[in-house]
């Protein structure tokens, strides 16, 4: 008989699944007092851990422009020049972080503030003047924001630095951003297609159509010539198997995914998109080790519990849509019994009545013409705002549960968050487990204002973190801030 041969990609889900199955082992095997320590936040480490960064990264707002990174870099380069075979040792030391720190400081601030948001607290006034200031030299003349002082706007970075100034929120902080400008930036990146490009000459794909017209819903500068065509192009991205693409043509991923479905909401055309066809597909990204993979056949990963939990936590509010879509009635019967009463160590074994509730419009459907501020910018504007304000209509689609378990028992380090086990910290990790782990343990609530039962939350429930507006990933009062604020201006 032939021998079945393992590819590389079995053996690296086996050795991420043993190492997982031991972990999840070696706790449910201690007395049920040391067992509650592993399920804690830690809290405190993990704020010391982001402000330390956020110190770290300080100097940089005033004197590190690309020319003195270059400076810096090139004056290491003369240093170990001299040594021999050092090339690839410098380029993984020090070339490919320097140009991490060059190009993506936006998203640093953002990973660091909106990381410390989630865990309820803020930095302090230096530091967050610091940071304003530094976004308010990161904006180009002509609108948008590059990676820092000087470089090319970039709607990854713009879309960064926004949510970062309205996480810090203040009349100072998000009256620094020039809507005019960022306006014409973004009618500047509009594509043929319907799209968008990241930046000048750049790619057109479904992550810069969602960082265009979420940054153009939250800023209160959606039009209709943003919004022309852009459906189009993200339905061409929607595959075979029901997940979205990055571009047409290519795979389904858990991040084209999420910003597809985020974006088609907040142009209100999210009935165009198969979603049942997408909620099978999504459903099963979450696998046996209770985390999310961003593809098929493709390894657990920290980061897609907010990636593909996002899309399984928006998708509970289109229940009307995917009702009509499989041709059911425009009703709900909420259950609220959610996953946590499966078999759980923290279960209180409570019983939850079931509610009903008439039928609820749902975020498609037009705004009606006579009404007050039904203007189209108004209109299109407001379907955020609405969308997060309707009463959630079906249950979690995904286990809750288990991926707040993989994330404190997985991810989870002394200070900060990993991808997986075996793997380091990083702040773009501790960001996005952060933001998975606060809609997980909101995903089971019927509204936004409605705070979750203890049932529902893994371990104590001083684990309970801030809760996101999902469409944006920014926190749910600093949205509510910025979308008065600039409703006003």
């Amino acid at each position: 008989m032939e021998k079945t041969i393992a590819t590389k990609t079995q053996e690296e889900q086996w050795m991420v699944q043993n190492q997982v199955f031991r972990i999840y082992d070696l706790v449910f095997r201690l007395p049920p007092q040391a067992q509650s320590v592993n399920f804690e936040i830690r809290r405190d480490d993990h704020i010391k851990y982001l402000t330390k960064c956020l110190k770290h990264l300080e100097p940089s707002f005033a004197v590190l422009d690309a020319k003195y990174c270059l400076s810096l870099l090139f004056s290491l380069y003369r240093h170990y020049g001299v040594m021999k075979n050092v090339g690839y040792q410098f380029e993984a030391l020090y070339v490919k972080p320097f140009c991490l720190l060059i190009l993506s400081r936006p998203w640093l601030c953002y990973w660091i503030i909106h990381s410390i948001a989630l865990l309820g607290d803020c930095v302090d006034d230096k530091l967050e003047n610091g940071a304003i200031d530094f976004l308010r030299r990161c904006q180009d003349p002509n609108g948008g924001y590059g990676g820092g002082p000087g470089q090319l706007p970039h709607l990854a970075t713009t879309y960064a630095a926004v949510n970062s100034l309205i996480t810090l929120g203040g009349h100072r902080s998000l009256s620094s951003i020039n809507r005019k400008k960022l306006h014409t930036f973004l009618l500047r990146m509009k594509d043929t297609s319907g799209g968008f490009r990241m930046h000048d000459g750049g790619e057109v794909d479904v992550r810069a159509c969602y960082t265009a017209i979420s940054v153009a819903s939250v800023l209160n500068i959606l039009d209709d010539s943003l919004v022309q065509n852009v459906g189009d192009y993200i339905l061409s991205c929607q595959t075979y198997e029901g997940g979205i693409a990055g571009e047409p043509g290519s795979e389904a991923h858990g991040g084209y995914t999420f910003c597809g479905l985020a974006a088609m909401v907040l142009i209100n055309e999210v009935n165009r998109l198969d979603l049942p066809a997408l909620i099978n597909w999504v459903v099963f990204r979450q696998g046996v080790e209770c985390g999310f993979q961003g593809r098929t056949n493709k390894l657990v990963d920290g980061c897609y519990s907010f990636w593909q939990g996002g899309v399984a936590v928006i998708v509970q509010r289109l229940h009307a849509t995917v009702n009509e879509q499989l041709g059911l009635p425009n009703t709900f019967n909420y259950d609220c019994r959610t996953d946590s009463d499966h078999d759980s160590t923290n279960s209180d074994g409570e019983q939850c009545s079931e509610g009903t509730s008439s039928p609820v419009n749902d975020i498609n459907e037009p705004m009606q013409e006579g009404k007050a501020d039904a203007s189209p910018s108004v209109g299109l504007n407001s379907y955020g705002y609405n969308f997060i304000k309707r009463p959630i209509g079906m249950r979690p689609i995904f286990h809750s549960m288990a991926l707040q378990q993989y994330i404190l028992l997985c991810t989870q380090e002394e200070a900060g968050f990993r991808d997986k086990p075996g793997k380091r910290r990083d702040l773009y990790h501790t960001c996005y487990v952060l933001s998975g782990l606060s809609i997980s343990q909101h995903s089971s609530v019927k509204g936004a204002d409605s705070p979750p039962l203890p049932k529902d939350i893994m371990g104590p429930y001083s684990n309970l973190l801030e809760p996101v507006q999902p469409l944006h990933n920014i926190i749910l009062d600093k949205y509510f801030e910025a979308y008065e604020f600039f409703a006003r201006s």
